[in-house]
């Protein structure tokens, strides 16, 4: 029997995918080492605003972390669902945050040519999801109830 590995290969993806993410944050703060300011006052105009941004963020991160545990501890098939339905959610995340990065002025390409990565990383992440997915589908015979270990 063929052995796809879909857990490594997603929970790589999801690890590849969170670093990118970070060193995005991080290209945005780098000015601040050249002695170039990076704070809008106009975005985040209240403490309560930054508030919600920071929650956001916290649930924007913590969401693949807990996917990448789960994914390691179990094969059933809703989890495998909502999974690739959370991958589906984050990839739209993605273009649309590649597409207010391709508004905003002046355009940092650095940060277009990151985000786009990570929007390829996320169409991975997708199809990757659909073929674990789909497995469960082929390798479980009807009569019998999902195994408990993965071989």
């Amino acid at each position: 029997m063929i052995s796809h590995h879909y857990e490594t290969k997603i929970i790589t993806l999801w690890s590849t995918f969170l670093l990118g993410t970070l060193f995005h944050t991080q290209l945005g703060l780098m000015p601040l080492f050249h002695g170039i300011g990076v704070a809008r006052a106009d975005v985040h105009d209240t403490a309560a605003n930054v508030a919600i941004v920071l929650w956001l963020m916290l649930a924007f991160f913590t969401l693949p972390m807990v996917a990448m545990i789960a994914t390691t501890f179990t094969q059933s098939r809703r989890y495998r669902t909502i999974h690739l339905g959370m991958t589906v959610v984050y990839s739209v995340m993605n273009l649309l945050h590649l597409i207010a990065d391709l508004v905003v002025t002046p355009i940092v390409w650095s940060q277009i040519t990151l985000m786009t990565i990570l929007f390829v990383i996320g169409l991975l992440l997708n199809l990757v999801a659909f073929q674990w997915l789909q497995s469960g589908k082929q390798s479980r015979s009807p009569h019998l109830p999902e195994p408990l270990t993965h071989s």
